[in-house]
């Protein structure tokens, strides 16, 4: 399972911060090694990524899993510090060095025999796992890193398309080694811990930006600070040529971050003042500051 590795910026000297990171890269080692101990790899399902190819490598050379995640992993270990720093790779180091500890030490029990529940719920503590780490600043597996930096070189590629043709050739040999069924079960896997990890990372409150571009600004600026309770930011702008046949009146634009729940609220109220609003909204994937949380309204 890969996503793009998240270093969230942290203050060096605060010792809170980094026990906070700690904490989340434990129970992301831990849940991950649950999920492939107990799910995967009695069923001989695999997950995307350098944990993917370790777990084919272990099954058609017979080789320790541990070791495999290590000695795999360190070239994109070495990767991230040149290019991403050293506390990230050392996070990063020390989790994947705590995954392969806790999978060749800990004894996790077999969950289940059912092929699907193992697929469905192996992906929940993988994606989960990954997601936690990740949250501390880390990664559990290599791949991302180096789909990163290639994506800084190869311009017509984002880092999600690079993940994905890794992991279309990663099931690919899976169909070849472990067959078809468990090939198709372990993309079942890799779907269900992605949508973990999205979670994970935002939460149900994933928030969306909005801009509002309306001649009664100041009139949706007192609606989304007095009733929504959300900070606001504006910015003066001109108008272009449009459906009205304006052009250069200077405007005051609004912008905003709000949860998608509270999105479908913040467009009626903006219809309600203005039918004519220009709104345009695109996803947050994280956001810091400001009045992000919403503030009491008394």
């Amino acid at each position: 399972m890969n996503s793009t590795p998240a270093t969230p910026a942290q203050s060096i000297n605060n010792p809170n911060s980094e026990l906070k990171n700690a904490l989340f890269i434990i129970a992301g080692v831990f849940s991950a090694a649950f999920g492939l101990e107990s799910f995967l790899l009695s069923s001989h399902f695999i997950d995307g990524g350098v944990t993917g190819v370790s777990m084919l490598l272990a099954t058609g050379f017979k080789l320790p899993l541990s070791l495999l995640i290590m000695v795999i992993n360190l070239p994109f270990i070495a990767l991230g510090y040149r290019q991403l720093g050293r506390r990230f790779a050392l996070r990063s180091a020390l989790g994947i060095g705590g995954l392969a500890l806790v999978l060749a030490v800990v004894p996790f029990p077999d969950v289940t025999h059912d092929l699907l529940l193992t697929a469905v719920f192996g992906g929940v503590f993988i994606g989960a796992g990954i997601g936690l780490a990740m949250r501390g600043g880390a990664v559990l597996d290599g791949t991302e890193i180096a789909a990163l930096l290639v994506s800084r070189y190869v311009v017509l590629l984002k880092v999600s398309d690079l993940i994905l043709i890794l992991n279309v050739v990663i099931f690919g040999v899976a169909v070849l080694v472990l067959g078809t069924e468990p090939a198709l079960y372990s993309m079942l896997t890799y779907f269900a811990a992605a949508r973990v990890l999205e979670f994970v990372l935002n939460g149900i409150e994933q928030y969306t930006g909005v801009t509002i571009v309306s001649e009664h600004s100041d009139a949706i600026r007192k609606v989304i600070t007095e009733k929504l309770g959300r900070g606001v930011t504006m910015y003066q702008g001109k108008s272009g040529y449009g459906t009205r046949g304006e052009q250069g009146l200077e405007r005051d634009i609004v912008f905003t971050v709000v949860t998608r729940l509270e999105l479908p609220g913040l467009r009626t109220a903006v219809q309600e003042i203005d039918p004519r609003a220009f709104i345009v909204q695109y996803r947050i994937d994280d956001a810091q500051g400001g009045i992000i949380k919403k503030r009491a309204l008394h």
